[in-house]
C-alpha cells in the first residue's frame, strides 16, 4: 500500500510587487510600511517580493511602472496599483480590501 498522499500546498492568498528605486526617503519608507501592514494584517497569508527597477528595469517595463515606489496587488481579485510610500494605511488597506484594525496606531481619523 502507497502511503496517502498528504493535499497540495495552497498558495498564499495575496500576492503584491513593491518596486522602489535604490534606498531612497521614499522607497525605505514604502518597504517599511509594507512590511509592517503585512505583518500586522496579512501574517502568514502574503507572499511579498520588492524588485528595484534599478536593478531589474525589464520587470518595471513588464508591469508598465513608471512611478516609484509602486505597489501592485496581484492577488486577490483585479489586479492594483498605488503609487507613493504607503504611508496612508487606510489607502493601502482599501486596495487591499482589508478592514482597518481599530487598535492600529497608524490609523487616523
Amino acid at each position: 500500500m502507497e502511503p496517502e498522499q498528504g493535499l497540495p500546498e495552497a498558495g498564499p492568498e495575496y500576492v503584491l510587487h513593491l518596486y522602489i528605486t535604490g534606498a531612497t526617503p521614499n522607497s525605505t519608507q514604502a518597504v517599511r510600511n509594507l512590511k509592517d501592514i503585512c505583518e500586522r494584517y496579512l501574517s502568514g497569508r502574503v507572499e511579498l517580493q520588492i524588485i528595484d527597477i534599478h536593478q531589474q528595469p525589464e520587470l518595471a517595463r513588464q508591469e508598465r511602472i513608471v512611478a516609484a515606489p509602486t505597489l501592485v496587488k496581484k492577488q486577490p481579485g483585479l489586479l492594483r496599483f498605488l503609487v507613493g510610500d504607503l504611508s496612508d494605511r487606510r489607502r493601502v488597506l482599501a486596495l487591499l480590501g482589508v478592514a482597518p484594525d481599530p487598535h492600529d496606531p497608524y490609523i487616523y481619523d
